[in-house]
């Protein structure tokens, strides 16, 4: 603990150098000159308070708020001095809202403990004294070895010594980390590799040498220094060295590694944002306000205070008039910009092989067979299937006695071969790895559909080739797997065996990656695949003109294309390229540049052998939310990790970029003057192209170097393009990314959307962080302030939810402000009348009711349940969430508005009774004269009426409990009056308003001033709502007058009435129209069978349809 302490004072900082020096299995020197590094243990902490800290720091924060800290104050001066109004008016609110918030913030609180204690709990084998212990996760110490089983989780960021495989190679996905989940090879080096057992690394004597930690989850940089019979050997370690802390891993029986960074300091807890207090546009909307309201106040109580001690200054003021003492959601509301992920989020994470093109000849996959498109060439009658299924390509003797099918023996053979070829490359020219536990999949005939992979379990670096190689096995050519240098694949139910000569690696320059092998019959052959425009141009055979075509085809339904081809060498031309390609990978300056020299040189003269057409399935309406965001003018961003091929092919496909819109690239920048030189490129083009619609890539290094030294630029193409797509994002560059959005000089509300680890950063950062519970844990959805299943719901969450929220927050805020004001100016205006003597114009026990019961359960029932527009309408009218844009409802006119009419309010309350009773004018029967308390009741007794009844005007979804709180809440004010007032209670020791209320309610004359009073003050309120929707209506009202649906029966209204009603019922609509409301009861909507209905359900994860019937 003290440690602890000197570390956050900064007095005992935990690194002391740029390196770390880790002795593995923690075998420290023995002659005892060596200090031993101190590194923090392998605890993960996402929680926020402790049991010491809960009430200071939870209290801290709450008070930081304007409002919570005003009537902090404003309990402290009444508990200190003597005052007209008792502590508890402003104590009871602010004590109820402080401990409901803290339970509320404590209760989530534990549920991070909970999760912590989880992870940190979980069991993990760690060696040690020669053996296998089994041990929690955060006993974990840097330098320990821990054993890691198939399919289990790295507990922290550990560098690989060992697998079950002879050259110490693992397979594991990073789904939680950057969203990838295709496979990532990581091999250990060789020393070790050999090391298999426990009792071999028992002896193993070696020092790890590595740089301190960095959130860079792609950048590793350190070296091994193992002893051997007394000789040091050293050797590099990379990022291919490293196993993360989050990382899974997969098609390995298990590994071994040796703890380098643990807890707080690995890389994934390092891309964790600290989780901090967010405040809401509607928050901060409020706290301005405040500090205006506060100036008003402050200036009513020196202009008090210098008027009272003005006038005392005279005698005859000397005694006072009256010397009695008396003892007393969020930002859900307007979201500017959406940043969502890609893998999970948007797509389904599967990828399906759709089509493909053979030869010039396009087919679909169905149930498991390739069926052709479209009349073949060569056939007579088009109308007629070329082949119902390639399994019946080694038996066409029943199609040449057709005939409709006319084709020779020569073309027979010809036609198996290409398509026999064309499967073969896409078995072979692929990374995939097979799972260990396989079966002998045999059929009983040649390229039988039995052959299916589902015996088989395909791992892949690349989600693309998982689903070809699949969909290869499906047609009949399996990949049975591969051993050492030897690749098998079953084809015709016999084994082949290729020799795995070269791989020639993918890379984004290249845009394709090859193999070449040795077939079993001599023949070396080059496979490759890639990007259309990468594979075509190199190609000087094949039926090239008719797939190009076919590709463009794929494209427009939105498929993931790759074009296939191939090439032989003849011995002369492999011995050369052996050559070549040996140098190459052996050079130690200039290698990549030598490599990819090399690589063209081979990848050249090929023969087209077609393209494949493969779906990486969006989830359900995607496409239509996007483009339902983007009417709403909503500008959407997606940030991935994945590549910046698969990220473009994607949003293509969702609807994110259009075919017709401009993409510009900023991708592959080396240097900051070669970025800033590219962005003003970029910025120029968008000037001088006539386009509508501008479309961004970024990819995550280029995105370092544009945040690093030219942000006004960045910010300035992104503002001019109305879609952005940042790929390879690490999980930090993404929270940075929407802070530069977040502190931009518009200050636009975001929101953000993720489903993984990964995206936890940009979830917090946001004002708004949704959390959808999908295929890659729950970590989103636990940091998120809202969690909902699929993407589709996000419209319903913003459109519905959000504009309804909005509405409610926005009238609860400006009514509460207009509410007290209507209370507290008639106070002030009395002092004029009483001297400022401090006298109360109100009895205690109205002022400490006031907004704990008269008035608080409508405007309460109004923010549960207000329903202004139909949720129906707002979900299939987007353009509606304009009409809250720009935080318009709590913008300075419309504050202005309501505190105008709360003083106007006020002074026709108090000069309204003054009129009545403030002449000595007799208004009972026995001629006697109402006093101080009757006066002050009567003013409370219109004001309670006035704001209840108004509330009611803002009102347009009514139910019953909204009349029960309306109505009931003047009712209980009449009856409490009556009770307190009619009564001597004996434990009050003052009774002021004994008997008051009661003459007051006797008098006629004080029924009609109420009454009076009540219709003057909202009778102005009447006619603005009049002017305002007939002359300048928003969206929002013309869809509560216009039909919305050609289901509905009348034309001018949302609330629709029975056929045959009365005639007086054309006032009331007119009323009903002006004022927006609707009543369920007065609803006659005939709703389609086919048209969708929902419930008015607060639900954010579903969308329940409603029968027709029950409208």
């Amino acid at each position: 603990m003290w440690r602890w302490i000197r570390q956050q004072l900064g007095f005992d900082p935990p690194h002391q150098s740029d390196t770390r020096t880790i002795y593995v299995a923690n075998r420290f020197p023995q002659n005892g000159l060596y200090t031993p590094q101190k590194f923090i243990d392998n605890r993960i902490i996402s929680s926020k308070y402790t049991v010491w800290n809960f009430v200071p720091k939870n209290l801290f924060e709450q008070f930081r708020r304007v409002a919570n800290f005003y009537f902090l104050i404003i309990f402290l001066v009444q508990l200190m001095i003597d005052t007209p109004t008792s502590p508890v008016t402003s104590g009871l609110p602010l004590f109820f809202v402080i401990t409901v918030t803290a339970i509320k913030q404590g209760y989530e609180d534990w549920l991070r403990h909970n999760s912590d204690n989880e992870v940190n709990g979980a069991p993990v084998y760690v060696v040690r004294s020669g053996g296998l212990v089994k041990t929690r996760s955060k006993n974990i110490r840097v330098g320990d070895i821990v054993r890691i089983a198939k399919d289990e989780i790295f507990p922290a960021d550990l560098v690989l010594l060992s697998s079950d495989r002879l050259d110490g190679s693992c397979h594991v996905t990073t789904a939680s980390l950057d969203g990838e989940t295709n496979l990532k090879t990581h091999v250990a080096v060789p020393e070790t590799a050999l090391l298999q057992t426990v009792a071999n690394l028992d002896t193993l004597v070696a020092v790890i040498e590595c740089q301190q930690p960095e959130a860079d989850l792609y950048r590793f940089m350190g070296r091994m220094i193992i002893t051997q019979q007394m000789e040091e050997i050293v050797r590099p370690l990379g990022p291919e060295s490293l196993l993360l802390r989050g990382a899974r891993l997969k098609n390995t029986k298990e590994i071994f590694g040796v703890a380098v960074y643990t807890g707080m300091e690995t890389k994934m807890a390092l891309n964790y944002k600290s989780k901090s207090q967010k405040r809401s546009a509607v928050e901060k909307s409020m706290n301005t306000f405040l500090i205006i309201y506060l100036v008003i106040l402050i200036s009513e109580a020196v202009i008090s205070t210098i008027l009272k001690y003005t006038w005392q200054a005279e005698e005859k003021w000397d005694e006072p008039w009256y010397n009695q003492k008396t003892e007393h959601q969020r930002n859900s509301s307007k979201v500017e910009y959406v940043f969502t992920d890609k893998t999970g989020t948007l797509t389904e994470n599967e990828m399906q092989f759709r089509e493909c093109s053979i030869n010039g000849m396009k087919y679909q996959e169905i149930n498991g067979r390739l069926v052709p498109e479209g009349p073949t060439p060569d056939s007579s009658e088009g109308n007629l299937s070329y082949l119902s299924s390639l399994s019946h390509l080694n038996n066409l003797s029943h199609l040449t006695t057709s005939s409709s099918f006319r084709t020779s023996p020569e073309n027979e053979t010809e036609l198996i071969k290409e398509h026999d070829l064309f499967f073969k490359a896409v078995s072979l020219c692929h990374t995939v790895q097979i799972s260990n536990v396989q079966t002998d999949c045999t059929g009983d005939g040649p390229w039988q559909s039995n052959l299916a992979p589902s015996q088989l379990e395909y791992y892949a670096s690349s989600p693309d080739e998982k689903a070809l190689v699949e969909a290869a096995a499906r047609i009949g050519i399996v990949f049975i797997g591969n051993s050492e240098e030897t690749m098998e694949v079953k084809t015709l139910g016999k084994l082949e065996r290729y020799k795995l000569l070269h791989i020639l690696e993918f890379d984004s320059d290249r845009r394709r990656m090859s193999v070449i092998v040795q077939a079993p019959s001599g023949e070396k052959l080059l496979f490759a695949k890639g990007a259309e425009s990468s594979i075509l141009p190199k190609c000087i055979g094949g039926e090239i003109e008719k797939t190009r075509i076919h590709v463009d085809e794929f494209a427009l339904k939105g498929l993931r294309t790759l074009c296939i081809a191939y090439r032989k060498f003849t011995s002369k031309e492999y011995e050369e390229i052996d050559k070549r390609i040996f140098e190459a990978r052996t050079a130690l300056q200039q290698r990549e540049e030598k490599l990819a020299a090399v690589f063209q040189f081979i990848e050249k003269d090929l023969i087209l052998l077609g393209a494949t057409a493969v779906e990486d399935r969006l989830q359900d309406k995607v496409r239509e939310t996007i483009e339902a965001l983007r009417m709403a003018g909503i500008k959407v961003w997606v940030l991935t990790g994945d590549k910046h091929e698969t990220a473009v092919s994607v949003s293509l496909s969702c609807g994110h970029f259009h075919r017709t819109m401009n993409i510009l690239e900023l991708i592959n920048q080396k240097s900051d003057s070669e970025c800033a030189e590219q962005l003003r490129q970029l910025a120029r083009r968008i000037t001088e192209d006539h386009v509508i619609q501008h479309g961004l890539v970024v990819d995550g290094t280029s995105l370092s170097l544009a945040l690093r030294e030219h942000e006004k630029l960045f910010m300035e193409v992104c503002r001019n393009c109305s879609a952005v797509l940042c790929c390879r994002m690490a999980p930090l560059q993404k929270a940075k990314v929407i802070r530069l959005i977040k502190i931009s000089p518009e200050k636009p509300i975001t929101l953000a959307v993720g489903d993984g680890a990964n995206d936890v950063s940009m979830i917090q950062e946001a004002h708004v962080g949704i959390g959808i519970m999908g295929k890659e844990g729950r970590q989103a959805a636990r940091n998120s302030d809202y969690a909902i299943a699929r993407f589709k719901f996000l419209s319903k969450l913003l459109f519905v939810h959000g504009h309804f929220y909005y509405i409610r927050i926005a009238t609860l805020v400006q009514y509460f402000f207009y509410k007290n004001v209507c209370f507290i100016t008639p106070q002030f205006l009395y002092q004029f009348y009483c001297l400022f003597s401090q006298q109360t114009l109100y009895d205690s026990v109205y002022l400490t009711l006031y907004n704990i019961c008269f008035t608080s359960l409508p405007i309460l029932i109004y923010s549960l349940l207000e329903q202004h527009v139909d949720p129906h309408v707002l979900q299939n009218k987007p353009t509606l969430y304009r009409d809250i844009s720009k935080n318009r409802l709590l913008s300075i006119k419309t504050f202005l508005y309501w505190t105008i009419l709360g003083f106007s309010h006020a002074f026709i309350f108090f000069f309204g009774s003054y009129l009545l009773i403030g002449k000595d004018t007799s208004l009972l029967g026995n001629g006697q004269m109402f006093g101080n308390w009757t006066f002050g009741t009567l003013v409370f007794t219109v004001m309670v009426i006035t704001v209840t009844v108004k509330m009611a005007l803002e009102t347009h979804f009514w139910t019953w409990i909204n009349h029960l709180v309306t109505w009931g809440s003047i009712i209980f004010y009449f009856v409490f009056s009556l009770f307190y007032g009619g009564i001597l209670w004996p434990f009050l020791g003052s009774q002021n308003m004994y008997f008051v209320f009661i003459q007051l309610l006797s008098s006629g004359s004080a029924w009609f001033a109420i009454i009076l009073m009540v219709v003057t003050c909202l009778f102005l309120d009447i006619i603005k709502k009049v002017f305002d929707r007939h002359l300048h209506p928003t969206s929002t009202e013309k869809a509560q007058l216009t039909e919305t649906n050609a289901g509905i029966k009348c034309l001018d209204s949302m609330c629709c009435f029975p056929e045959g009603e009365a005639a007086c019922a054309s006032v009331g609509r007119m009323l009903e129209r002006v004022i927006g409301r609707c009543s369920p009861t007065h609803i006659s909507r005939s709703w389609s069978a086919s048209d969708p209905f929902y419930t008015n359900d607060r639900s954010i994860l579903t969308l329940s349809t409603m029968d027709s019937s029950t409208c």
